[in-house]
């Protein structure tokens, strides 16, 4: 969709006093009497001669012996503005956007260079950005990781409908197809990568903990209901039967 934001900065600007040549009011620039308004010297040593910025006028080619008061011959005076940039869909951290003459006002009344803008991201507190792709922690409660269902995920778009299979892992990921960032250089749409939470219940009444308890006697020990959990112990034993060889 794309933003607009208001800056607010510092900058150089043709003096109004002297319209921007540094010279007081009614008078002007005097071409330099050392380079002849070339702004350089050349210099003679031998058989070589070295050519240099003028020491007189520092290259500008013209002298300032009455100088503005205001810009104090300098032609710039600092000015704060206030921009308002249009900040495009699909921008990232590091990107630059050009402000064509926006920039600071050339010397001795020369036009002003761009602006360049670069963009930092803010974090977001539900997605992180890699690249086109976005990624999102997706709480499930306990009874919808085990039996399956559907839950409301929120997306740039929108909220979208995802299905949960049964008997979901805690980290299991699932892929929604062009619901990420559209890159601002063109390109494929990223998707949205969603990584499932199992949640443990909190806050049971007596009557839900007998609930588990009664789950949790009626699955056993040494079952497959606990997949991981059974290898895990499986690679405990072997861990310390090898201690003991």
């Amino acid at each position: 969709m794309g933003v607009r934001r208001k800056i607010r900065i510092p900058t150089l600007v043709n003096c109004k006093t002297c319209d921007g040549s540094g010279a007081k009011k009614g008078s002007t620039p005097k071409t330099c009497g050392t380079c002849g308004g070339a702004g350089q010297v050349r210099m003679s040593q031998g058989f070589f001669s070295v050519q240099q910025t003028c020491p007189e006028c520092h290259g500008a080619g013209q002298v300032i012996s009455d100088p503005c008061s205001d810009c104090h011959g300098q032609g710039r005076v600092q000015e704060y503005k206030t921009l308002n940039v249009k900040i495009p869909a699909g921008v990232d951290t590091g990107d630059r956007i050009r402000l064509s003459g926006e920039g600071e006002a050339g010397t001795h009344g020369g036009p002003a260079g761009d602006l360049f803008v670069q963009v930092s991201v803010k974090p977001h507190s539900i997605f992180e950005r890699d690249g086109a792709n976005l990624y999102c922690e997706v709480p499930i409660s306990f009874t919808t990781a085990a039996l399956g269902g559907e839950i409301d995920v929120p997306t740039l778009d929108g909220r979208v409908r995802l299905k949960v299979t049964a008997e979901c892992q805690s980290g299991k990921l699932f892929r929604l197809r062009n619901k990420g960032v559209k890159p601002v250089r063109g390109g494929p749409v990223g998707d949205l990568i969603c990584k499932a939470v199992v949640e443990t219940p909190v806050n049971l009444t007596s009557r839900q903990k007998e609930l588990l308890t009664e789950l949790a006697e009626s699955m056993g020990e040494g079952t497959n209901h606990s997949p991981k959990q059974k290898s895990w112990f499986d690679g405990v034993k072997r861990f310390f039967d090898d201690i003991k060889k």
